[in-house]
């Protein structure tokens, strides 16, 4: 899912309290026979980051083993998470350490990366060196990263998943569009946000990639239009995009279609960043059993 501004309550540092996408396919291995799985969350202190903690915390057959960022360096993650008891698990700058003591442990394990684009090749590349699978939320990763990766954990025999989005939600509405691409003519994807930054969002680039180069050619009638008032066009076929920005509003994005006689319109709306919580648990658990890449969590559905 594209950054949006989640109105969630927890703590924070100091206080207690398709188209060029890497092809890739899903192969499984033998499960592992641990029965939890060890979970290390890179970028641990960002809103995600601590809202993940909470989740892994709770999730049944998993448990936080490493938290890593380079802010609030000391403190307990499950204060600086809202949590009411620590979690006697100092937030770190210090991957290695904590990959190197979950590997001598030989248990299951699993690095959440929420980090940057620049830094996830040397982490996924680390966190197979000490035998662990990773899940990966960067939404602006560039694709030629992700095939580079690909060929990597190929290459590893290593699990990874690299989801554009993690809200199970966003990936019904994607691909509930790409359904109806097929038989409508016109479409046009109309988002909200309470904040103005990275728009288009990367849902909507996502959509417009998704139905595009399926023989449809969108909007006929007014292909050509430069008025701003009609929107950008995303990719080649014609697919629109608004974008509408105020204070207050739900991140919402909606998908507009119609033929002769009827408009068919497909909505998804995020509160919060809790939304990306049942599908990075969901994640955590499949991803233990790849032994290559795959780009996508609809391949986990």
């Amino acid at each position: 899912m594209v950054s949006l501004c989640y109105p969630i309550q927890i703590g924070t540092c100091g206080k207690i309290a398709r188209k060029n996408a890497a092809k890739v396919f899903c192969s499984m291995q033998t499960p592992p026979s641990q029965s939890t799985i060890k979970v290390v969350i890179i970028g641990a202190t960002k809103e995600i980051g601590r809202t993940a903690i909470l989740a892994v915390s709770k999730a049944r057959g998993m448990e936080l083993a490493g938290a890593i960022d380079s802010q609030c360096i000391g403190e307990d993650a499950g204060q600086i998470s809202g949590m009411e008891e620590p979690l006697e698990i100092p937030v770190l700058n210090d991957l290695t350490m904590v990959l190197g003591s979950i590997a001598q442990s030989r248990a299951t394990g699993v690095v959440v990366d929420f980090s940057e684009p620049s830094t996830v090749y040397d982490n996924v590349k680390q966190a197979a060196a000490f035998g662990l699978s990773s899940v990966v939320y960067v939404p602006k990763i560039e694709l030629d990263t992700v095939a580079e990766l690909s060929a990597f954990c190929e290459k590893a025999s290593m699990g990874c998943l690299v989801a554009p989005t993690l809200s199970i939600g966003s990936v019904l509405l994607q691909q509930a569009a790409i359904q109806a691409s097929f038989h409508y003519s016109n479409a046009e994807i109309v988002e909200s946000r309470p904040n103005p930054s990275d728009l288009p969002s990367q849902d909507a680039i996502q959509i417009a990639n998704n139905i595009s180069d399926l023989g449809q050619i969108y909007n006929r009638e007014d292909m050509e239009s430069d008025n701003p008032a009609r929107g950008q066009i995303l990719g080649e076929d014609g697919v629109r995009v608004h974008s509408m920005v105020l204070p207050g509003l739900t991140s919402s994005t909606s998908i507009n279609f119609s033929g002769p006689g009827e408009i068919y319109t497909i909505r998804h709306d995020v509160t919060n960043v809790q939304c990306l919580m049942p599908g990075l648990i969901l994640a955590v658990r499949k991803v233990v059993r790849l032994k290559n890449l795959i780009y996508g969590l609809e391949k986990f559905l």
